[in-house]
């Protein structure tokens, strides 16, 4: 039997990650927002993870951001805290200030409440470095119509994956 606070197909994913990282010789860290520190616990139920995974920051508002991953305030303030541009700084910044090798940020809009027009709840925008590279910016719509927990879980699997080598 399988023993964990996450549901088995996370449990699972998060098995990968670490296993895959560990046999590529990486370092991982995390910067997150809306899946308020999902994938990093996801990262850390697994024994052995500290194998791979250096850091986490949650960096849930604006501020926050600013605070702790230095993400410029103006950035946030010309694009807002969900967008490509701010998910990049946040991986750049998770990478550079944990020292690892590779990064995942994840920042958008869980709802119920908080979307708009142009950025719907389910709005969801992930970064990607590694060092050496330039942060990639994910985008994607996990639908109005999910819960918040939905939402959530569904950006923590879309990180999760991208963590694969």
């Amino acid at each position: 039997m399988l023993y964990s606070i996450l549901p088995e197909e996370i449990y699972r994913l998060s098995e990968g990650v670490v296993s895959e990282n560990r046999a590529a010789g990486r370092k991982i860290a995390t910067a997150e927002s809306c899946t308020g520190g999902l994938v990093s616990a996801a990262l850390t139920e697994i024994a052995g993870s500290s194998d791979v995974f250096l850091a986490g920051y949650v960096t849930y508002s604006n501020e926050a951001k600013a605070a702790m991953l230095g993400v410029d305030p103006a950035l946030i303030a010309a694009h807002g805290a969900v967008s490509h541009e701010v998910a990049a700084a946040m991986t750049s910044a998770a990478l550079e200030r944990s020292g690892a090798d590779v990064a995942v940020s994840i920042t958008g809009i869980a709802g119920p409440g908080g979307g708009s027009a142009q950025k719907p709840v389910g709005t969801v925008f992930f970064g990607l470095a590694t060092r050496g590279t330039a942060p990639q910016t994910f985008h994607q719509s996990f639908g109005a119509n999910k819960t918040r927990a939905e939402i959530r879980l569904a950006a923590a699997i879309y990180a999760l994956e991208l963590l694969l080598p």
